[in-house]
């Protein structure tokens, strides 16, 4: 099998050199890939002690005591057999949400055994991090992971491709046959997804039908991890929140359409809590009058995205035969799937130091309704962005927006090659990492 690269090993590797290296939590939803990066990491090391609270309960009483971190990690070196030298080894704390004590360690780790590399991670850690208000704020480093990107994607499936595309721009467009390559797999990226272990089934068997049951076991486990958020919201109602994502994904979130038969009061608290998990993102309207774009927005007006393409377009039902045969612009229309597969890339393109934030702009109006899918922060301009799922389509809100706005440019993401109309700029829907980065 194919080993998957995944960004966020460049930054794993900078920390492990660090002179200012402090303990090391990994945030993201599950199966995102977390245990596996670090692994990849713990090769560089002389040794590697990796321990799962889920698996060694018996462990946790350890972290009951008065932190005493020096004999904490001296008893685990003996009982795992691996010896624990500074510099030279690698601790693992993986399901570290499984002993809230072992959170709270960590910080002691950074004060009385810096030189140890230590890194933490979990599911539904966000979670842990409310009954822990102060952690060690100051003392520990975080890092957010994302299913993978398209360009890790497509570094999997056709290696010689992405440098190309990075060089490539309006002067420099991407030859014929090579943009007509890289269009059809980022075709097979909004379907399948970024899911690790998807992502490696496809990369060595193609085969869209093993994705698909992937990703409905993956959304199995998703909604029976739905027992775990609250006790005090049910199981029902976070399902149904889960769904409702899917199918109001690409506008704006309305409560009473995901539930109609429940208050407001019964919605929000489930839904905030699938986007504590890292199963949605919010998207926050935004005025756009200036900068920072989040000291502007309406919060009664949001969308709310999937984390993941394929997870979506499995809970909308998607039929992948019938995607395969019809016509692409078609069937990437439905459910706004290029939209969508665009606002989660430009969400996990974004540094993995802080927490991505996106935002949209859509003003309702009986003169002059518009909308702009997303709007973003480059250096210190405001650049609208929208997508459009095939090679054509008319940008009228696009330039009432910079008029209204008095900005110099737009992005336009698509299916066409690299390009300039006016103040816009066209972008492949396969090039979105340079609107980011």
């Amino acid at each position: 099998m194919n080993e998957l690269k995944r960004s966020i090993s460049h930054y794993l590797e900078r920390w492990q050199t660090s002179s200012s290296r402090k303990a090391l939590i990994i945030r993201g939803a599950r199966q995102v890939g977390k245990t596996y990066s670090v692994r990849k990491l713990g090769k560089h090391f002389d040794h590697f002690l990796e321990i799962n609270f889920e698996d060694y309960k018996k462990i946790h009483h350890l972290f009951d005591t008065d932190m005493d971190v020096t004999k904490i990690i001296q008893t685990l070196a003996v009982q795992f057999n691996v010896p624990v030298i500074p510099q030279k080894t690698l601790v693992f704390f993986d399901e570290i949400q499984a002993c809230p004590n072992a959170i709270r360690s960590l910080r002691y780790f950074y004060e009385k055994l810096p030189n140890l590399h230590i890194i933490a991670a979990g599911s539904l850690l966000e979670f842990a991090f409310e009954e822990i208000p102060t952690f060690g704020v100051g003392r520990i480093q975080s890092v957010f992971m994302y299913p993978l990107t398209f360009h890790e994607f497509l570094e999997a499936m056709h290696p010689a491709l992405p440098p190309i595309i990075e060089k490539s721009y309006f002067n420099n467009p991407l030859p014929g046959n090579l943009h007509a390559i890289a269009i059809n797999h980022y075709k097979s990226y909004q379907i399948i997804g970024g899911m690790p272990e998807v992502v490696a089934e496809f990369v060595n068997s193609g085969d869209y039908m093993k994705c698909s049951e992937l990703l409905d076991n993956l959304i199995q486990s998703f909604q029976s991890d739905f027992a775990k958020y609250r006790k005090h919201v049910p199981m029902g109602t976070l399902r149904n929140i889960f769904h409702s994502i899917a199918q109001q994904a690409g506008g704006k979130f309305t409560y009473q359409h995901a539930a109609p038969e429940l208050d407001i009061k019964t919605i929000k608290p489930a839904l905030d809590l699938i986007l504590l998990a890292g199963l949605a993102y919010k998207v926050p309207h935004t005025s756009a009058a200036g900068l920072p774009l989040g000291g502007q927005i309406n919060p009664r007006k949001f969308k709310i995205l999937p984390f993941d393409s394929g997870i979506h377009q499995r809970l909308l039902g998607l039929n992948l035969g019938e995607y395969l045969l019809q016509d692409h612009i078609q069937m990437v229309n439905k459910g706004s799937l290029a939209e969508i597969t665009v606002g989660i890339q430009l969400l996990h393109y974004q540094s993995p130091i802080s927490q991505a934030q996106l935002y949209y702009w859509h003003r309702e109006s009986k003169s002059s309704n518009a909308e702009i899918d997303y709007v973003i922060q480059q250096q210190d301009s405001i650049v609208p962005v929208e997508v459009k799922a095939g090679t054509k389509g008319q940008m009228q809100s696009m330039f009432l927006f910079l008029k209204e706005k008095k900005l110099s440019r737009g992005i336009r993401l698509s299916l066409e090659n690299f390009g300039q109309v006016d103040s816009i700029d066209i972008i492949p829907l396969y090039a979105i990492k340079s609107v980011v980065i």
